[in-house]
């Protein structure tokens, strides 16, 4: 038997129960995610969709939304694992730098700051971020989406900062593969540029695809066709050129990570999510151009798709329906760097 409404909205609110937990304290209007908050949310999408959008949500964040127990139990299996520490984790991280570069946002240093204590627990030390090294260094920050932040935080430090060899350990929850090509990509050639020899090494719970050459496979929201829906034909127009056109999935895929439940519970978030993107961006005026329906993304498209949330905040780059405020009620309501 298929769930209920009811079972929906306890089992959605019972997986983000620590959405911005710690910010929920003495702060005015943040909701609590639960029941109450899901149906709020849920009821200004059209009466008929609202279950299976309830039934695919449900299943899509059982496995992108990322608790902080997660990021705990992710961090401690770093202090200790054996191909990153070899086989004296005590020795390793003496040596080791923990880069705090991060140009915007806090998400390093929270992440920081509860990897020094790990280190600690597991192993003794109590790590100021400087090690004995000065060719083994730690870049960590919790979702890598197109590769920016990762880029600017580095780029900087490789040209200014990194010895003429180093090793760069890159601690991240997720990334999405195209931003860790483009990234990985970029950074060896700004090395390069300056003579340096920077040896970049990924570690990751999630690797989300989202190439354009395995669009059928992606991992993110890619609809296969565009809704009859005027608004949303409009967009579309707008945004598709012939130099660039906008590729459309194929359908009869789940992804890579099978995220999705089934092809017709992909394609209810990505036609409907898709058709309030648009209705949101109508109404709000203060998104840019770039808030595209399906979440932020720089070139023309419909949006980059991504459904990864963590238990801090609301990435941009997922869809407008999960954290954009009045005259929408998010899901997600999200702190702004």
């Amino acid at each position: 038997m298929p769930p209920t409404r009811e079972e929906l909205l306890v089992s959605i609110s019972g997986i983000i129960q620590d959405y911005r937990e710690a910010d929920r304290q003495g702060l005015f209007g943040l909701p609590v995610p639960n029941t109450v908050h899901v149906e709020r949310w849920i009821n200004q999408f059209d009466a008929d969709v609202q279950l299976p959008i309830l039934n695919e949500v449900a299943h899509v964040l059982s496995s992108t939304y990322i608790n902080k127990g997660t990021v705990d139990g992710f961090l401690t299996n770093m202090v200790s694992h054996p191909r990153l520490v070899g086989d004296n984790p005590g020795e390793y991280w003496q040596r080791a730098n923990l880069l705090d570069i991060q140009q915007r946002g806090q998400s390093q240093q929270v992440m920081l700051a509860r990897f020094k204590e790990l280190i600690e627990e597991a192993c003794g030390i109590e790590h100021t971020g400087d090690g004995t090294s000065d060719d083994c260094y730690v870049y960590i920050d919790d979702i890598s989406f197109s590769g920016g932040r990762v880029n600017s935080d580095l780029e900087a430090w490789i040209r200014n900062d990194a010895p003429a060899n180093a090793t760069v350990d890159i601690l991240l929850l997720a990334y999405h593969t195209y931003g860790q090509y483009s990234a990985n990509s970029y950074l060896q050639g700004v090395a390069r540029e300056v003579g340096k020899t920077i040896s970049l090494k990924w570690w990751y719970i999630k690797e989300i695809e989202n190439r354009l050459a395995c669009l059928t496979s992606s991992d993110v929201l890619r609809p296969t066709v565009i809704p009859e829906d005027e608004a949303v034909q409009a967009y579309f127009e707008e945004v598709n050129s012939e130099q660039f056109p906008i590729a459309l999935r194929q359908p009869g895929n789940i992804g890579t990570c099978s995220f999705f439940s089934s092809e017709e519970g992909r394609a209810i978030l990505e036609q409907e999510f898709l058709k309030k993107g648009v209705e949101i961006r109508a109404a709000c005026p203060n998104l840019n151009e770039y808030q595209r329906p399906l979440g932020n993304m720089i070139f023309d498209s419909l949006g980059f798709g991504s459904m990864l949330v963590t238990y801090r905040n609301c990435p941009n780059n997922c869809p407008l329906v999960f954290w954009v405020d009045a005259p929408w009620y998010p899901l997600f309501p999200r702190v702004i760097n």
